[in-house]
């Protein structure tokens, strides 16, 4: 089996080097890059299935390049930074990130989050993870005007229209299609998608919720697909069917 290719992204040599040795140790293939500019050159011939992107890189705005890389490629996005505030990590997340971690970190803890992206990212690792005694589950799912299958990672209008989701955002709406018409609290939410539980802060929930609202709702002000109860969480409203 190929490994899994990984771009680190990051003008500090020490710690490219820190991360691709151990990241190799693991079983990855990485590509060493210190601008935007380089990884956008090896994207055509020899694309990541997840880049680690630094936002503090010379003369260049990481979030610009964490956009211009959600808007024409799919993979994952974990973006690694000194920028710890709060603004920092939900900008990001709102750009497509599918994870934020802030240094200095834990590299083992890092090594988990990057096997959760990529479990999210790759449909043939999540297969992997399905119970053998549940072969039979289905994949299509209708609700309001939209189909998804969750085999193909896909979301389309009746129309045929496929409807670009990152990886963050599929794992979000298909927890809330499996949970229809409960109410859905962040941290479960958060567990669900992501494996870990929220901390008073965090938005992340929140922020992916505002941004699938934009992409599934009629009106995103007025949200009658994915609604907030006050004090608890969400609820997914339509019925769903198989399709």
């Amino acid at each position: 089996m190929t490994s899994l290719h990984i771009a680190v992204v990051d003008d500090e040599v020490d710690i490219t080097r820190l991360l691709a040795g151990y990241l190799q140790s693991h079983g990855y293939r990485v590509s060493e890059l210190a601008s935007g500019a380089a990884l956008m050159a090896l994207m055509p011939s020899d694309p990541p299935d997840l880049v680690l992107l630094d936002l503090g890189l010379p003369g260049e705005d990481g979030f610009v390049i964490a956009r211009q890389l959600r808007e024409h490629w799919r993979c994952g996005l974990v973006i690694v930074s000194g920028r710890g505030d709060s603004i920092d990590k939900v900008v990001g997340l709102e750009v497509g990130a599918d994870d934020y971690v802030t240094k200095p970190f834990d590299l083992r803890e890092l090594l988990a989050r990057i096997k959760a992206v990529c479990r999210r990212v790759s449909p043939a690792a999540a297969l992997v993870t399905e119970p053998a005694a549940e072969p039979a589950v289905r994949t299509r799912w209708r609700f309001d005007r939209f189909e998804l299958d969750t085999a193909a990672r896909r979301l389309a209008t009746q129309e045929g229209r496929e409807v670009p989701l990152t990886s963050g955002e599929f794992d979000l709406l298909c927890v809330f299609v499996q949970h229809a018409a409960r109410v859905l609290s962040r941290d479960f939410l958060l567990e669900a998608t992501r494996g870990r539980e929220s901390g008073p802060f965090d938005r992340t929930i929140d922020v992916q919720v505002g941004r699938l609202r934009k992409k599934l709702e009629v009106d995103p002000q007025a949200p009658q697909i994915i609604k907030s109860v006050r004090g608890a969480g969400y609820i997914f409203v339509p019925r769903v069917s198989a399709a």
